[in-house]
């Protein structure tokens, strides 16, 4: 019995161990200009998976903490650059970055915020 009851006390232990360590921490550079630009990177990147999320507006990267069984750096990476927002692995959709407003519109430079 005690032979039975070590066991499932490891057993529970190795899965707690293991669903923690898939919880990570990492970032990307993200292009964008100002406080708006801010608030649509973040909001792309709250998808399924997703804890936290903050970009930096001035170092231009994202610092995403997000579970890796339920989503990829890849795929936060996908859908921002669904709305327009380049980042170091994937291309702006090129449509949705004409829909960004002249100020977001990175390529063009950086803007003069009025906030």
């Amino acid at each position: 019995m005690k032979t039975i009851i070590i066991l499932f006390v490891g057993i529970i232990l190795s899965l707690k161990i293991q669903s923690q360590t898939t919880i990570i921490t990492s970032t990307v550079a993200v292009k964008g200009n100002c406080d708006d630009c801010k608030e649509r990177i973040e909001n792309a990147a709250d998808i399924k998976g997703v804890k936290t999320s903050n970009w930096n507006k001035d170092k231009k990267v994202l610092t995403v903490i997000f579970d890796t069984i339920k989503v990829s750096l890849t795929q936060i990476e996908e859908a921002i650059a669904k709305i327009g927002y380049a980042t170091s692995n994937k291309l702006a959709d090129s449509k949705a970055y004409k829909k960004l407003p002249e100020c977001c519109q990175y390529e063009k430079g950086a803007c003069k915020e009025t906030k």
